[in-house]
């Protein structure tokens, strides 16, 4: 790596920069777990952002509003707290995103009859179409991802995220939501 000035860096060649920085201050850090970390988040970053911006944002949805509608297209008509779960928002942001996407006419929402605290929240025939419209367009961004791999390399990769996702640190992660 060279000594060039942080000024001269962009994201990527950034990475490089912080792991010899930080290795060089902090020699118990394993720069392997830093790489797999920063990767993984940048990689996510630019996925949902291209995805957002590209297909989402056009229809006037967030990336929250988005998954609250897939889930509830996929899974519903469900519980509030179940599509929070489902989608990965907070049980606020699913509240606040149900009041837009209500709005708008895309889901409606009524009282659980076994529960007068508990919502359940419907997709409408519109959000049926949006979600549905907006999917499509969603995977062809997914497929201009996937096509820089062979199909034996998403495989595996497939298969190592699926083992991250489900190891015991993802676990425990997921305790705390």
């Amino acid at each position: 790596m060279s000594a060039e000035p942080a000024e001269h860096l962009d994201y990527l060649t950034f990475v490089d920069y912080a792991i010899t920085k930080t290795t060089a201050e902090l020699p118990r850090v394993d720069p392997i777990a830093m790489r797999l970390g920063i990767m993984l988040h940048r990689l996510a970053s630019a996925l949902v952002y291209d995805w957002e911006s590209t297909v989402h944002r056009p229809r006037g949805w967030s990336w929250g509003g988005f998954r609250v509608l897939f889930v509830l297209w996929l899974a519903g008509p469900l519980e509030a707290k179940q599509v929070a779960e489902l989608s990965g928002n907070s049980r606020a942001a699913v509240s606040a995103l149900a009041n837009t996407l209500e709005r708008d006419g895309l889901i409606s929402r009524e009282q659980a009859a076994y529960d007068r605290r508990a919502v359940r929240l419907h997709l409408t025939d519109a959000g049926h179409d949006a979600i549905t419209s907006a999917f499509e367009a969603h995977n062809e961004r997914e497929q201009a991802w996937a096509n820089a791999l062979t199909a034996e390399e998403r495989e595996v990769l497939i298969g190592l995220l699926e083992k991250l996702a489900t190891s015991t640190a993802a676990t425990e992660a997921k305790k705390r939501f």
